[in-house]
């Protein structure tokens, strides 16, 4: 068994995750088995409850976990297929820890840092080295934040309980450039190694992020300076199109090799074909579309991350240019539908919100009488379920309980609700809320747009909901004939997925079909959205 791990250096934000998942795939390339792993410094147990505004989407994992946007980038860019145990914060292991001493587990000793906090943490790292032939393992935060030390610490120890040859030590680090003296300087990177080895670790490589090219001399300085050998001065030079590049920029600069020579692993043969099909694909699209997205937070790239990803996974597979239109929901709401105008299709993404909801009405009702190309997802489906029973079908005080709570007609209930026997509606506030969380699967109805895009009649998509069709509504949507159910949970309890019978490509579901798509495998529905909209642009 080999491991690696990660750490960071000078500023946060300096794409530890994304070299990580490269690394994992440059492995795959070679025909290893690697799984990754993400240990947080924060204290929360985990990110379900955080600001995507300060933290990022929350990603939502096969078995409903709830975990940090850097394991979104682990599954894209790898086969690995994560759980919640791949992600651990600090609030996890102290609340472990703390259980344990109320248990009795500790016999009576004083509870510490060291040795129980940092036995936890190797206990998670051995816990997850199984059905792997090396393990990737990401430590959070920067080098030298107070929060970090105890992870730091216990992959320190960890090193030295293992064999020689089975562990190494990857660095990312910023190399800044000074654009007034036009030169790269390496005195953060120094400082950031020294601060590093302060704690008893050397990094075996220093993988260094830089806006312009390392030369030699630089090189031969970070290499003296940080005690690492000059060829172990890896260059990350920021990426020209898009972050699938990264693979085949560290490829360029051997790492692969590097990595397998420090961990005495087999020089297996590379194969980095559809990495490279990929990137071909990125440079030189044959058209473009303008996809309005309808969203309070589509401004912060990171609050919706893995729906961008896929949207621009499926640009790839239909060989066209991505522009994103981020356009507010309010401002649907007070200066009507002008910014929907001139876009090709509409996305109407989940996050739960009262200033969400009658903007992405007004998108649905906009795409649905003008025949754009839409795809509502999570609240988005629920917003397409109210702006049909309110406009089409007469019921027009029709909205989610979530939101008005005293509402005529409740169309969208609480899940729990709509589980129970008597299925009534209940206020969000009264009932304890549950969360429709990770993998469910889903009843595909034949003769569908559903049907002909899954190939299937029966899939597996993500969840993170609360809130669902009131089936006793359904009666009266399918007596209209327009609006389909195509897709139903398969004790037929839950409505999945709908769609319009009179229109181009016009689709909702309550999974998110974002968290199963790479770039070089996109996700069905958004591949087809895609191209329905080049379809509408072209006619």
């Amino acid at each position: 068994m080999k491991y690696i791990f990660v750490t960071g250096g000078v500023i946060s934000s300096v794409g530890k995750g994304l070299t990580s998942a490269s690394i994992g795939a440059l492995l795959e390339s070679r025909g290893y088995r690697v799984k990754l792993q993400k240990f947080d410094p924060y204290l929360n147990v985990d990110p379900g409850n955080m600001n995507p505004l300060q933290h990022g989407e929350v990603y939502v994992l096969k078995d409903g976990g709830e975990t940090d946007l850097d394991l979104g980038h682990y599954e894209r860019f790898t086969n690995t297929n994560l759980t919640r145990k791949n992600s651990l914060t600090s609030g996890q292991v102290y609340t472990t820890v703390l259980e344990k001493e109320r248990k009795g587990a500790y016999a009576g000793v004083t509870v510490q840092v060291i040795p129980h906090v940092t036995d936890e943490i190797k206990a998670r790292i051995k816990e997850n080295s199984n059905d792997c032939d090396v393990l990737i393992s990401e430590i959070g935060g920067t080098t030298g934040d107070i929060e970090g030390l105890p992870y730091l610490e216990a992959i320190r120890e960890f090193a030295l309980e293992q064999p020689f040859g089975s562990v190494i030590f990857i660095h990312v680090t910023l190399v800044p450039y000074i654009s007034a003296m036009r030169e790269l300087k390496t005195k953060p990177t120094q400082h950031s190694v020294a601060k590093l080895r302060e704690i008893g670790i050397t990094p075996n490589i220093i993988i260094c992020r830089c806006e312009h090219p390392l030369n030699k001399e630089l090189r031969k300085k970070i290499s003296l300076f940080c005690n690492v050998p000059y060829e172990a001065v890896i260059e990350e030079k920021d990426v020209d199109h898009s972050i699938y590049e990264l693979p085949l920029v560290l490829q360029r600069e051997n790492l692969d090799p590097l990595i397998c020579k420090l961990l005495q692993l087999e020089q297996r043969t590379s194969d980095m074909t559809k990495w490279q099909n990929v990137v071909r694909s990125i440079i030189a699209p044959s058209s473009s579309i303008r996809i309005g997205l309808v969203g309070k937070n589509v401004g912060i790239n990171d609050a919706h991350k893995s729906l961008q990803e896929a949207l621009f996974h499926a640009c790839i597979a239909n060989d066209t240019r991505l522009e994103v239109v981020k356009i507010d929901p309010e401002e649907l709401e007070t200066s009507g539908t002008k910014a929907l105008q001139n876009i090709d299709a509409i996305l109407a993404p989940g996050v739960s919100g009262i200033h969400e909801v009658e903007g992405k009405i007004l998108a649905a009702q906009y795409a649905r009488e003008n025949q754009i190309p839409f795809l509502g997802i999570c609240l988005g489906m629920q917003a397409v379920v109210i702006e049909y029973a309110r406009n089409v079908l007469g019921l027009k005080s029709a909205h989610s309980v979530e939101f008005n709570p005293s509402t005529e007609y409740p169309v969208i209930i609480p899940l729990e609700t709509a589980l129970s026997a008597d299925a009534q509606p209940s206020s969000h506030k009264q009932h304890r809320q549950t969360m429709h969380l990770g993998a469910h699967a889903c009843k595909i109805k034949s003769g569908t747009k559903a049907y002909s895009i899954y190939a299937q009649d029966q899939i597996s998509e993500r969840h993170r909901n609360s809130y669902v069709f009131n089936g006793k509504y359904l009666d009266l949507f399918e007596k209209e004939g327009n609006l389909i159910v195509s897709g139903r949970s398969t004790d037929d309890s839950l409505v999945e997925l709908v769609e319009l019978k009179n229109h181009p490509f016009f689709m909702a579901c309550q999974f998110q079909p974002e968290f199963q798509s790479k770039p070089h495998s996109p996700n069905p529905l958004f591949k087809e959205f895609v191209a329905a909209a080049l379809a509408a642009k072209r006619s």
